[in-house]
């Protein structure tokens, strides 16, 4: 029990670590520090994204999984619980497409906070 528990926990941290990792630009524009807590997370997602690697995260899952006497998975997160939404065949542009928009999203928030930094610093010189 208390492995699936931990099982569990990990899948949901690891689903937040995405969520911050795409849309973490956002908690920059209301605190500044974020961004060195930030930038890392991206490109590690990014990495991990674009060269399909497995994540740490995941084979922490498994080996609860597998400690629980549960069913693991093979692949990374994405594979296994985003695809199960999306129900279609993944070739390598997919996964090019999901590292392209993180990038996307957060080159659009990091230029409009860089913009409002440079303004407010530009009007106190």
């Amino acid at each position: 029990m208390i492995y699936r528990i931990s099982a569990d926990f990990v899948m949901v941290l690891h689903f937040c670590f995405i969520l911050f990792a795409v849309f973490g630009g956002l908690l920059v524009l209301r605190w500044c520090w974020v961004m060195w807590l930030h930038i890392p997370a991206l490109i590690w997602g990014i990495v991990v994204q674009s060269w399909r690697l497995i994540c740490p995260l995941t084979l922490l899952e498994n080996w609860f999984r597998d400690l629980g006497n549960e069913t693991g998975y093979s692949g990374g997160f994405i594979d296994h619980y985003v695809s199960m939404l999306l129900y279609f065949d993944k070739s390598s542009w997919f996964y090019l497409l999901l590292a392209l928009i993180a990038i996307s999203v957060n080159l659009f928030v990091y230029s409009n906070i860089f913009n409002l930094w440079r303004m407010k610093y530009r009007d106190t010189i």
